[in-house]
């Protein structure tokens, strides 16, 4: 894997909506906070486009992730928000510019669908992180922060040990150690790969997931999907990460399973060591995780490991 180079502050970050589009207010107050933490920053035409849920055309939005790599001037891409609209425009991105090119590239959610392609096809490092204006303009808490500055800063790297925000317990679901490059995201983003060019690749992989606002019963249905494809015995180690607000709401069938029961029917029979409540995701505080880079999970010792630097130093 290509791995980019670290950032500095006084670096430049090109911003960028690829899926869905914010107010206008809130791309001020991004731009805006970026400067304060002490970037420069460059905006993409599609952080002021909105089309129905989309923040501009297809072409619009690929084009912006395509001249950001492209452009000399900008040191790091980080995303505005996800929502909708990623895997409309995998086919549409230059996979060969961005190999040739690596850069800190920054997102989850919907972004998901961008981590997986460009991790398949451009064989780069990337970062499963805060966006700007869904985290970082507002309650952005110190350990979000300095976990994502851990990573990307030259200055601020710290190889070793993925912790939890204090009283934020890990949990067993299957105990054992795994090695192998982190790769994953959003389960619904995930699933969607299936069956395409860019579908995830698992094997000697470590599978990271998180999900949001899915009631169990669709929780279920897409890991049993990955786990008919096959793909869940194709990794080396799970990590479930945050799920939020995924519990049962208006189910038809009287009580519902539980999200923990989920687990228990169809990620636990899988048998591979896997650990439960990482908080990587849809929440805060947040962790940052790099993709492609090598980790090793003690599920006995509820441990993530990064072993090898995801930036050029």
């Amino acid at each position: 894997m290509r791995k980019p180079k670290g950032l500095k502050f006084g670096d430049t970050l090109g911003v960028i909506a690829p899926a869905s589009p914010t107010t206008r207010e809130k791309v001020g107050k991004s731009y805006k906070k970026l400067m304060n933490l002490g970037f420069k920053v460059k905006m993409g035409k599609s952080c002021y486009e909105k089309c129905g849920y989309l923040a501009g055309s297809d072409s619009l939005r690929a084009e912006d992730i395509n001249q950001m790599f492209k452009d000399e001037e900008i040191d790091g891409i980080i995303c505005l928000r996800g929502g909708y609209g990623t895997s409309r425009i995998l086919d549409l991105l230059d996979y060969e510019l961005i190999r040739n090119n690596p850069k800190i590239f920054i997102g989850y959610s919907d972004i998901t669908a961008l981590h997986i392609a460009i991790s398949k096809i451009s064989k780069i490092v990337t970062f499963h992180g805060p966006m700007v204006s869904s985290d970082i303009i507002d309650n952005f808490s110190d350990f979000s922060k300095e976990n994502l500055y851990n990573f990307i800063l030259k200055d601020r790297f710290n190889l070793g040990i993925i912790k939890n925000p204090i009283g934020e317990e890990i949990e067993i679901i299957n105990g054992g150690v795994a090695e192998g490059l982190i790769i994953g995201g959003n389960l619904s983003l995930i699933v969607n790969t299936l069956g395409t060019p860019y579908e995830i690749e698992l094997k000697d992989k470590i599978l990271f997931i998180e999900e949001i606002g899915e009631e169990p019963y669709e929780i279920d249905r897409m890991f049993t999907q990955l786990r008919l494809s096959g793909k869940l015995r194709e990794a080396e180690g799970i990590i479930l990460g945050d799920f939020n607000n995924c519990i049962a709401k208006n189910s038809g069938y009287g009580n519902s399973l539980t999200l923990e029961q989920v687990i228990e029917d169809i990620i636990k029979p899988i048998g591979i060591p896997t650990i439960y409540n990482l908080k990587a995701g849809h929440c805060e505080p947040m962790v940052t995780l790099p993709f492609g880079v090598l980790a090793r999970l003690n599920a006995d010792k509820k441990k993530l490991t990064i072993l090898e630097s995801p930036i050029i130093l």
